[in-house]
């Protein structure tokens, strides 16, 4: 029996998938729900498992766009599994095929080509034209007899633009992910139809250093997570939005859509890009609750199996690029959102408190905000009131009771 495999839909509005990799050869016997392709959506990079047992007939290139409903392959159900047929014996034809264009690519050059005296050596109406160019001869590659550098040769050579070096000038050209593709687009999509501005503040964490000091190793045995800096941020990020609720709000054409609850999407970097998981309802969450998700989410982007529902929605973002080193930057808004809350690293830096010169540890946070919904007052309160529930923690965010909201 013949079974037609066909491109799964991998969620709402979305008509369309590339295949990004095939993971098994045209004529692989496989097993079923083994992963044999990856697929790039505009959303998301899934994988497509077989739906059964049998030998497989490749019916799509990769690079492919294919239509959701569309057949990608074949399966002969009928086949037998070959003797012997054992991943962990035998390398697939895919890798075999991957070593034998590695070894093509690195393989010198052939030494049955013949060097004589000529060979690399200019013509005098070559050498004189080389002269007035300032090129070395050493340079160009003749394709004369013998491997002589032609007139012709001597015409078409283009001076270097710097100082030679003898270093390696390649290039490579790598087609971008139908998810990257589409970053790309709404990337540029906010910038050109947002009126995007960023506001700027700085968080002493020492609060929030004392606290995960004390209680980090005990909230990890309690809850089997770690207690980290995205569940402060998320908190207060979620008290701010409650204080500020334009900040949580969307444009619908002439309306203003503001929210009661709050889905925070985390951006995260992934193998495929960027990935911005949604935590959902936010504002119902502990700290426990909070750094559970995160974990879960975060596992599931970095592994690839992040599913387009996972990544839908969100009221609000937080962008961490302090783990990467980042001092300052803008980020930029995720539409249809009108707000984004970027993280940047932590250093130690002098600050004045109560008139004396402390070292402190001092994080710089921006506020990237659509200004079409969300005035200057607005904007800065936000921040403002995330900066003060940072810097307080104990008071706004666990209400003066530490063991009740780390649940220890």
């Amino acid at each position: 029996m013949i079974l037609e495999m066909k491109v799964p839909s991998p969620g709402e509005s979305i008509t369309e998938v590339e295949i990004a990799e095939w993971l098994v050869e045209d004529g692989d016997y496989v097993e079923k729900d083994q992963a044999i392709a990856e697929v790039d959506s505009d959303k998301a990079t899934l994988e497509l498992p077989a739906e059964a047992s049998g030998t497989i007939t490749l019916k799509a290139e990769e690079g492919d766009a294919v239509a959701v409903g569309e057949v990608v392959c074949l399966i002969d159900t009928s086949a037998s599994k070959p003797e012997g047929d054992s991943a962990s014996e035998t390398k697939s034809a895919k890798e075999e095929k991957k070593e034998e264009v590695a070894k093509q690519e690195t393989k010198q050059p052939s030494q049955s080509e013949p060097k004589t005296y000529a060979t690399g050596t200019p013509s005098p109406a070559a050498k004189k034209i080389l002269d007035e160019k300032g090129i070395n001869p050493n340079d160009i590659k003749g394709t004369g007899k013998d491997g002589r550098i032609t007139k012709e040769d001597a015409v078409s050579a283009v001076p270097s633009m710097g100082t030679p070096t003898g270093g390696t000038r390649g290039e490579s050209r790598s087609k971008l992910s139908m998810l990257r593709r589409k970053v790309a687009e709404r990337l540029v999509s906010a910038k050109n139809e947002t009126a995007m501005l960023t506001t700027f503040n700085e968080v002493d964490m020492s609060p929030i250093f004392a606290l995960r000091k004390e209680y980090k190793e005990i909230f990890k045995d309690k809850h089997g997570v770690g207690l980290g800096f995205m569940s402060f941020f998320t908190l207060a990020v979620v008290r701010a939005l409650k204080e500020f609720p334009a900040v949580n709000s969307m444009i619908d054409g002439k309306e203003m859509i503001t929210y009661d609850f709050c889905d925070i999407s985390i951006a995260v970097s992934g193998p495929k890009g960027l990935m911005v998981p949604v935590i959902r309802n936010a504002e119902n969450l502990t700290f426990r609750g909070v750094e559970s998700e995160v974990k879960r989410l975060a596992i599931r982007a970095r592994d690839g199996q992040i599913t387009v529902d996972e990544m839908t929605g969100g009221t609000f973002t937080i962008s961490n690029g302090g783990v990467f080193g980042s001092m300052l930057s803008t980020p930029i808004i995720n539409p249809p959102q009108s707000g984004i809350l970027g993280m940047h690293n932590i250093v130690e830096r002098p600050v004045a408190v109560n008139g004396q010169v402390e070292i402190r540890p001092i994080m710089y946070v921006a506020l990237s905000y659509d200004h079409r919904i969300i005035d200057g007052k607005e904007s800065v309160g936000f921040l403002v009131a995330v900066k003060e529930a940072l810097e307080n923690p104990i008071e706004l965010l666990m209400h003066n009771d530490i063991k009740k909201a780390l649940e220890l």
